[in-house]
Formats: C-alpha cells, sequence, structure tokens
C-alpha cells in the first residue's frame, strides 16, 4: 500500500472501529471503484473484535451465571481496548493487525 491509498482511506480506516454502525458505514462506503485496500484491512480487523465482543459478552454472562463473580464482567472492556488501538494504528496509517485476534481467519 501506497501512502496516499493509506491518507484517502485514513478517516473511514478510524470510522470502522467506532462501534458496530461505523464499521457498516466503513465498509458500504468502501465499495465499488472507490475501495481501498487500506480501509479494507481496518474494516477486517474491526468485524473480529465487534465479533469477538459478542463472545465475550456470551461467555462473561454464563460465567457470571455459573460462579456469581461479578468482576468477570470486566472482561467486557478487552474489545473496546482493542478497538482503540485499531484506531490509533488506522490514525498513523499503520496496516498492522490487533493483539492476538488479529491475524485469525486472515
Amino acid at each position: 500500500m501506497d501512502q496516499t491509498t493509506k491518507e484517502a482511506g485514513k478517516t473511514m480506516a478510524i470510522i470502522s472501529y467506532v462501534t458496530l454502525i461505523g464499521t457498516i458505514i466503513a465498509y458500504f462506503s468502501n465499495q465499488g471503484d472507490k475501495k481501498n485496500e487500506f480501509v479494507s484491512f481496518h474494516i477486517g480487523q474491526a468485524v473480529r473484535i465487534w465479533i469477538l465482543s459478542l463472545v465475550i459478552s456470551i461467555a462473561v454472562f454464563v460465567l457470571i451465571m455459573i460462579t456469581g463473580i461479578s468482576a468477570l464482567s470486566y472482561l467486557s472492556y478487552v474489545p473496546w481496548i482493542l478497538a482503540v488501538l485499531g484506531a490509533m494504528n488506522a490514525n498513523s496509517l499503520k496496516a498492522e493487525p490487533v493483539p492476538v485476534i488479529g491475524t485469525i481467519g486472515g
């Protein structure tokens, strides 16, 4: 990816990390002849984060119901931390995968 491609897609790449709605907006904005591979990379990272968020939410709910340890709810912050890291990478024009889940399925 060249620098011009990254600069052109920087805003949409950052938006892809701002909740699932931001990911959807970035996805539909990055279609057809406007397709930007920098944005596509960050959309893929954001999708991984939101899937992780769903899995963690379900797992934490079940574990809290079984164990009664409400402190497990702090695990729900992990996807948000990863989203911030991804947005920081996008802002810095880096196409680096987010830690732990960034290379899954890709």
